[in-house]
């Protein structure tokens, strides 16, 4: 229980109808989750306006309502807060009724467009390794120290990331790293949480169906930088020419990591093959089980977030380089010895480009990269022939399917990654809307020394069709194909 006063501080309010020395048991903005003694925040989403189910949710036991517009039956023993946004008072009130968690963690956010799965995972496996009780909160899944909740989004909405946080201290968490999306950043999900250090990794075409332009997409990631407070740090990536416009207002202490230009934390790629990279980050030599210079770049992110973490150098390079690959981020899969596959998430064209230059990088002999590709539904439009380029532009073969259609129809999409495979690409490219098939189709064009790449979804366990989840693994069809060649 809390008293609405104290869920109230620092919340903008226009106006009060009521009692705010009253008793609550819990907050909610999903009207379908209130109960008895409960606080309700009407928010004004694109699609729906809660405001219009206050009356529901008194009549289920709400006691008291956050609103932006007061209703006109104001009913008696009810409190009524009219704030100036909603929007932006959840965080706030959500931080202050679970009694602001963040403050008594390390939290580090990872923002950018590719790299962010990655960094938060391999950093909560680096942290779990040199003994802390850690917190996890990415795409893949949620995690308090070894209990693993599903996630549903990149960044939890205020009330479920602050009760996260909240079971986080609970179980004695020092620290948690957490991914913070540009959407989270436009609907204030991260609003009133306290950050001990906040990371850019890069910025490239994505959510463009969401943010309108480019230079919106970049203002919602800089947003992120510009509301770090004094106490904490900024690593950016000083190789992409973006890095510096994320911290033009910060007030956090501004850091630096490179691999082509001079930085703060820098590091070289010596070798990079199938088996791993063998790197020098700040004059030390080690070898690590990750692929591709953008690995390089997410491990030394790791090693840097580390340092300012007060850790030991050669205790967390030594730790380093003992980190396994993340599930569906360069994944290899186990098949027969003459034939490679690998899965990976990349679903951006930058992405999907980094990752095939990786397979160029590490393949042998006349070996051919035949690549799987498709494009999710409901989603960007505009990247969808760049995909397809880049596809057939480090490709030899190039599959383009279905990935998770949504409420759109497969076919119409890959009609539109079409328009990005020129008259040259056109001879070694298949179009097949079935993944299963597709997939079947990239093991039997394999031959000896051959790489298949297979795009997109990486550790997803479901294909979204028409608004149903049905179940599909990439690297299980992967699997089960190659192991029936093999027999």
């Amino acid at each position: 229980m809390k008293v609405l006063k104290d869920i109230l501080y620092k919340v903008r309010i226009v106006e009060v109808v009521g009692s705010t020395d009253i008793a609550v048991r819990s907050i909610h903005s999903d009207s379908r989750a209130v109960g008895g003694e409960s606080l309700f925040i009407a928010i004004k989403g694109i699609q729906v306006d809660a405001h219009k189910y206050i009356a529901q949710t008194i009549e289920s036991g709400v006691i008291a309502i956050v609103c932006e517009e007061l209703p006109e039956n104001i009913i008696k023993g009810v409190t009524y807060v009219k704030v100036e946004s909603t929007t932006v008072s959840l965080p706030v009130m959500a931080s202050n009724f679970y009694d602001s968690p963040s403050e008594k963690l390390s939290l580090i956010g990872i923002t950018g467009t590719n790299g962010k799965t990655t960094t938060v995972t391999l950093l909560q496996m680096l942290f779990k390794e040199l003994g802390y009780k850690v917190g996890l909160l990415s795409t893949v899944v949620n995690m308090i120290d070894g209990e693993e909740i599903p996630s549903t989004h990149t960044t939890p909405d205020p009330i479920q990331l602050n009760e996260l946080l909240f079971r986080m201290v609970e179980e004695n968490c020092s620290h948690c790293f957490m991914e913070v999306s540009s959407h989270a950043l436009i609907q204030e999900r991260v609003g009133g949480l306290t950050f001990k250090g906040g990371v850019f990794t890069n910025i490239s075409h994505d959510h463009l169906d969401y943010h309108g332009t480019f230079k919106e997409y970049i203002k919602a990631k800089k947003k992120f930088f510009d509301e770090l407070p004094r106490s904490a740090f900024a690593l950016i990536n000083i190789d992409d020419k973006n890095g510096e416009v994320m911290v033009q207002n910060t007030s956090a202490r501004v850091l630096s990591f490179a691999l082509k230009s001079m930085a703060d934390y820098k590091a070289k790629v010596i070798e990079n093959d199938i088996s791993g990279l063998h790197l020098i980050i700040d004059d030390n030599e080690i070898w690590a089980r990750l692929i591709g210079e953008f690995n390089a770049y997410n491990l030394l992110v790791v090693y840097a977030v580390g340092i300012l973490l007060g850790e030991d150098k050669l205790e967390l390079l030594t730790v380093i380089s003992s980190l396994s690959p993340v599930e569906g981020r360069f994944q290899r899969v186990e098949s027969i010895e003459s034939i490679k596959a690998i899965v990976d998430y990349a679903h951006t064209p930058d992405a999907l480009k980094n990752v095939l230059e990786a397979i160029q990088d590490v393949r042998t002999g006349n070996g051919k990269i035949i690549t799987v590709i498709g494009c999710g539904g409901n989603r960007d439009n505009e990247k969808r022939p760049l995909m397809a380029k880049v596809a057939c532009e480090f490709s030899d073969k190039v599959i383009l399917t279905s990935d998770n259609p949504r409420n759109e129809n497969a076919s119409d999409i890959i009609k539109q990654m079409e328009k990005g495979v020129n008259a040259m690409s056109q001879r070694k490219t298949l179009s097949i809307v079935d993944r299963k098939e597709a997939i079947k189709t990239a093991c039997s064009l394999a031959d000896h020394g051959d790489i298949i790449l297979v795009a997109g979804k990486g550790h997803e366990k479901y294909q979204e069709i028409n608004g149903e989840k049905l179940p599909f693994n990439d690297v299980q069809v992967l699997e089960d194909t190659l192991k029936m060649m093999e027999g």
